[in-house]
């Protein structure tokens, strides 16, 4: 007979649901009035914060993350809030240094998150120690997150190992990470019976729906003795979402592991955010073919999303196709890596590049080198011996815990943005998003902000249907002339507004071609070093660096030229030839698209037959 036991519902409609959906444009005011109806419904925890809804506050919607935080707790008192942290990576892409992990985990507890779910992606534990230290500290709940994919190194006994060292670290419950909806039914009771034999923690299990196993997988895992599993409301659900709330909750009503959730309640909310989805646009969760396809390319919705925006943006959507059968590749050459943030990121931007460029492993992004080099943990299994002689030469890989090599301060980055900062978490905003902290902080300076309680009917209200208003133009004009930014891009709905000191875009006018410099004639002889990617240009590591090259410098084949930021990567760009720059035919901080010559290098063999000419 089958014990009666309650399953709880952790509810991730206000950050996984519209991360995976919506590309994580749900505005706080869109929140705001169902809060107080979604506190009351009964769930385990409300995924609010964390992932990717910092950095979209920041880049895309103009709000500020930490207050979107202290709203959603105040409207939310009973039900604990939870966040999705990326160990040392916190919520950006890169390994930030210990004093700012210690930091922002206080933050984020003082302003409202109760649960923090903490994940790497390598499962590398070392990389969640200084969070889960922090976070007890702080008096708060660690769970620890075991990332799940399908790998020749990825066996259960991998996932067991590390479950067991989150045990010892003081993980106050396990979860199952499913974030590629790889994980089958029969494999998941396995494996969760086994947690829960081994390790007296709760275990709470997370699976996207992408092909459509993650309902069966749940049921299988509720048998075996899951806790809590991860839901969204329906209208956020589905696809490269979780499964639907209300789905699972009938399918356990009269069972012995009824969630006593209400589902006229449930419906009430599902039709609240249906109404949202309309007014914005935005896409329902569905399964495609592609989606379906995870099963043989273990791309995960989400990241298929990513890569789409990605070629699209690059102008060769046509070739998706070829990026997806090039993951894999790139995957196993680099010692498959889980594909979850920011790995994910960066193995599926290899392949774009790999694919794009014509040739495997030409460029490579900072974020790739810096794997490589063990700078975001220990891969799971070996890494391709002539990928790494290619990439990294003869340098050898670290072996200590990656953020013992770190030397950055809080009050470095204090220092850098000065009287921007109005407290400490503006500081941290900072340090984890530099450039596009600073422009959010100088936009609020000079009071181009938009009111993050502005529903999307109110905004449209506001303009009269349009996104921006001439008033909020000018102001942003008046920001960017004042301050020491070079340029703003806004896009709201179908509007882009683009503004360069020294002119304006009007609304949806195409933003300006890159600013280029006169082109002197150009021999045959000379090499031509074309943009790969559409992205930004920027000649220097950090505005304060000196230029990677100026005209008139010697250089050899694999120096760096520049930097691409493209597809939230930094990309170097390096010589192919050995030879002297002869032309630097972009200006620093434009954008480029395609195929734009950035620079010209004339050949070292050309100059050994021009010096033959003279001296004869």
């Amino acid at each position: 007979m089958v014990k009666a036991r309650r399953v709880l519902i952790t509810d991730t409609t206000l950050r996984d649901g519209h991360q995976s959906l919506w590309a994580t444009r749900m505005r706080t005011g869109d929140m705001l009035p169902i809060l107080g109806r979604m506190d009351e419904i009964g769930f385990y925890s409300l995924e609010a914060w964390g992932g990717a809804t910092f950095d979209s506050c920041l880049r895309f919607l103009n709000e500020n993350p930490w207050e979107r935080l202290r709203t959603i707790k105040q409207h939310c008192p009973k039900t604990p809030l939870q966040m999705l942290l990326r160990g040392q990576n916190l919520v950006g892409y890169r390994h930030y240094g210990d004093e700012i992990v210690r930091k922002f985990v206080l933050h984020a507890a003082e302003n409202g998150v109760d649960i923090f779910r903490v994940f790497d992606a390598l499962n590398d534990t070392r990389n969640i120690e200084v969070a889960a230290e922090a976070i007890k500290e702080a008096g708060k709940h660690f769970q620890a997150a075991v990332s799940y994919t399908i790998s020749p190194v990825h066996t259960l006994d991998h996932y067991l190992e590390t479950a067991h060292r989150f045990a010892e670290m003081g993980a106050d419950s396990i979860c199952i990470k499913d974030m590629a909806a790889l994980l089958s039914p029969f494999h998941c009771e396995q494996l969760v019976r086994r947690l829960k034999e081994e390790i007296d923690l709760t275990v709470e299990v997370h699976c996207h729906y992408i092909g459509g196993l993650a309902p069966m997988t749940y049921l299988k895992a509720i048998e075996a003795g899951a806790d809590i599993i991860d839901t969204a409301t329906v209208p956020l659900a589905f696809g490269a979402s979780n499964p639907a709330t209300e789905m699972v909750v009938t399918a356990l009503t009269g069972t012995p592991y009824d969630t006593e959730l209400e589902l006229d309640r449930l419906f009430e909310i599902a039709k609240y955010f249906e109404g949202v989805r309309q007014r914005g646009g935005f896409s329902r969760g569905v399964t495609s073919i592609t989606h379906m396809q995870v099963y043989s390319h273990q791309v995960p919705g989400g990241m298929i999303s990513n890569l789409e925006s990605q070629l699209e943006e690059q102008n060769a959507l046509d070739r998706l196709p070829e990026v997806l059968k090039e993951i894999p590749l790139v995957r196993a050459e680099v010692g498959y890596p889980p594909l979850v943030t920011p790995m994910s990121q960066i193995v599926g931007t290899q392949a774009v590049l790999n694919v794009l460029s014509g040739k495997r492993w030409q460029v490579v992004p900072d974020e790739m080198k810096s794997y490589l080099r063990g700078k975001y943990g220990q891969a799971p299994g070996p890494v391709n011996a002539e990928v790494m002689h290619k990439v990294l030469g003869d340098e050898q890989p670290i072996t200590c815990r990656p953020a013992e090599l770190i030397d950055e301060t809080l009050d470095r980055f204090a220092e850098e943005i000065g009287d921007l900062a109005r407290n400490e978490e503006d500081v941290l905003t900072y340090a984890l998003f530099p450039a596009t902290a600073r422009v959010f902080l100088e936009r609020r300076r000079h009071g181009v902000e938009d009111d993050v309680f502005l529903t999307q009917e109110q905004e449209a209200d506001q303009t009269g249907g349009a996104a921006m208003d001439i008033n909020h133009i000018r102001e942003l004009i008046a920001a960017v002339e004042e301050s020491s930014i070079a340029e703003v891009t806004i896009e709201e709905g179908d509007t882009r507004i683009t503004v360069r000191k020294g002119g304006e875009a009007a609304p949806g006018e195409a933003v300006a071609a890159p600013a280029m410099a006169a082109k002197p004639a150009v021999p045959d002889s000379y090499f031509v070093v074309k943009s790969p990617m559409v992205g930004t240009f920027y000649r220097a590591a950090s505005p304060t660096s000196d230029p990677f090259v100026e005209e008139g410098d010697e250089v050899a084949v694999g120096q760096t030229l520049c930097i691409l930021e493209a597809m939230k990567l930094m990309n170097e760009v390096t010589s192919e030839v050995d030879g002297t720059v002869r032309s630097v035919l972009v200006e620093d901080a434009r954008p480029v698209e395609y195929g734009t010559p950035m620079f010209y290098i004339e050949p070292l063999a050309a100059n050994l037959f021009e010096d033959a000419e003279v001296e004869g």
